[in-house]
């Protein structure tokens, strides 16, 4: 079953076409990644999906629900949940604070405006300890955000993401800015996610993307290029083509772990 469906989308900034016209389908707890050289369109395409740019062009549909013209909030309500490349912490707060601000701005409440009832407070603080020790901040509830290292960040953010329990993950680039002990951290993290969470991600780093992704879509120029398999993407001439203008064929991916 398809959760997300895009039927020839379209982004125009003026006479820029930054997303051509792609269709692409997202299975129902798939691990769908998204690449592309610079100025393919990725993030564009992510803010389509997500809500915070409209589309000139097309229509997209979430769980059989044309979600086209609905506002960010709504798409949110919805399941639809997105990290972003620049982190967004509050780093002076601890963990289990950023995690529960999170799970309040989607209930539409503000930081002050935290369930009095001893109950309610429980349920949240179970969800959040929840999130938080899913990604592998386990007994880090009251260390401040800002005392984390990088890749422990950017776990937090997974944790704020997973806290509204969504049905579809959208993640910008998770590994940017990582060591490859924090990046090899992050995709067991990643890799564990309940089957319930469909997540699709855009990354630069392709060992994360062909250890973790079970289909690969590539974008080249803002338009869809080719949707497999990661072998059949490892193998296209033509996905090397666009990533390496013709020249060194294959050389990209010769590292990449399977």
């Amino acid at each position: 079953m398809n959760v997300l469906q895009l039927h020839h989308v379209s982004r125009a900034f003026g006479s820029l076409r930054a997303v051509d016209e792609v269709s692409m389908s997202i299975v129902e707890g798939s691990r769908h990644a998204i690449i592309g050289p610079n100025g393919a369109g990725k993030s564009t395409l992510f803010n389509l999906i997500g809500g915070a740019l409209r589309a000139t062009g097309g229509r997209i549909r979430y769980d059989n629900r044309d979600i086209t013209k609905l506002p960010e909030w709504r798409r949110a309500r919805l399941g639809i949940t997105r990290t972003f490349q620049h982190s967004s912490l509050l780093l002076h707060c601890t963990v289990e604070q950023n995690v529960m601000i999170a799970v309040q701005r989607l209930a539409g409440k503000s930081w002050s405006m935290l369930p009095l009832l001893p109950a309610q407070r429980r349920r949240l603080v179970e969800q959040c300890v929840e999130a938080y020790t899913a990604v592998g901040l386990g007994g880090r509830g009251a260390t401040q955000a800002g005392a984390l290292s990088h890749g422990e960040r950017r776990q937090l953010e997974v944790a704020m993401a997973l806290a509204s329990r969504p049905r579809l993950l959208l993640l910008d680039e998770p590994a940017a800015g990582m060591s490859p002990a924090e990046t090899a951290r992050l995709t067991e993290v990643l890799r564990g996610l309940p089957a319930s969470v469909t997540v699709v991600l855009i990354e630069h780093d392709l060992d994360v993307v062909f250890g973790l992704a079970d289909t690969v879509t590539v974008l080249h120029l803002g338009r869809h290029l080719l949707t497999g398999t990661p072998a059949q993407v490892r193998a296209s001439v033509e996905v090397q083509e666009a990533y390496l203008g013709g020249f060194h064929t294959g050389d990209l991916f010769t590292d990449a772990k399977a």
